[in-house]
């Protein structure tokens, strides 16, 4: 199945490459993106982005492909921010993911304290290692693994995919969420989610933001890092030295908008516009 989308508001290299997910390859004149068991080759001809996959329905919401990012760009563009604005002007397509909820929560457990190609790698090397084997138009792959694989895996096959500390996290909310599944959290408000979240092991505020954001899609949540503590303190003239207050500061000024204007800013800062 083939979907096509103007890529104003679709671009797919902004899209993947802002932080929100480690689950993506170039090819060909694109990309293939890989969500729990599935994937797709997303390429722009054109004005359109197209996404080739057999499971269209899945990726049209993985692409937030039913939500007007024009209302967002221009609410962005309509606090003259400078940074703000040249970011959502000419960033414009970036789109917030609708990614596979426990995958996030172990993706962004692996990512703390990581950069990006590290944390790609050590995913890669756990979904091959404890992934079902997938074939695709686009090449075999492995898909994310399932919390039951996790918790039924030793400790070491953690360590040995480059995990380091972070390999006891993942053992034991693997385990967590095969006795409790994460239901529970599916209609918390963002407080309540983000308190609940911090009750698991190896998950701190900032993970937590970005779980409730990029997995919960809680768009009132602004993971603050050391490049949002950049953008604060050069582009806000901030003060505040505590990353939990530097938080409510943002979510105080934009509101529901607060997660897209995360990227915007934190995308923005991290290309120097």
């Amino acid at each position: 199945m083939r979907i096509d989308y103007n890529c104003e508001y679709f671009n797919i290299k902004d899209t993947l490459e802002c932080g929100q997910v480690f689950r993506f390859n170039p090819y060909k004149d694109g990309y293939v993106v890989y969500s729990a068991d599935k994937c797709a080759y997303v390429h722009t001809d054109g004005g359109k982005t197209l996404i080739d996959s057999d499971d269209g329905d899945y990726f049209y919401r993985y692409f937030d492909l039913d939500r007007d990012y024009g209302k967002i760009v221009g609410a962005a563009l309509s606090y003259e921010i400078p940074l703000l604005s040249k970011s959502a002007s000419l960033c414009k397509g970036l789109r917030l993911l609708n990614q596979n909820k426990e995958e996030m929560i172990y993706s962004f457990v692996i990512s703390q304290n990581n950069n990006i190609p590290r944390i790609k790698g050590i995913i890669n090397k756990i979904c091959t290692r404890l992934g079902e084997k997938m074939s695709s138009p686009y090449g075999e792959y492995y898909a994310f693994p399932s919390s039951s694989a996790l918790a039924g895996a030793d400790v070491s096959v953690f360590s040995e995919a480059g995990a380091g500390y972070r390999d006891g996290y993942l053992s034991s909310i693997s385990k967590r969420i095969c006795d409790e599944g994460i239901a529970k959290l599916e209609n918390l408000s963002t407080e309540e989610l983000k308190k609940e979240l911090l009750t698991y092991k190896g998950i701190g505020p900032k993970v937590a933001d970005c779980v409730a954001l990029f997995a919960f899609k809680k768009t009132d949540s602004f993971p603050v890092d050391t490049w949002i503590e950049k953008v604060y303190f050069e582009d806000f003239n901030g003060k505040l030295k505590d990353r939990k207050k530097i938080t409510e500061y943002f979510v105080n000024s934009f509101g529901e908008y607060s997660g897209f204007i995360q990227q915007y800013l934190f995308y923005g800062k991290r290309l120097n516009l």
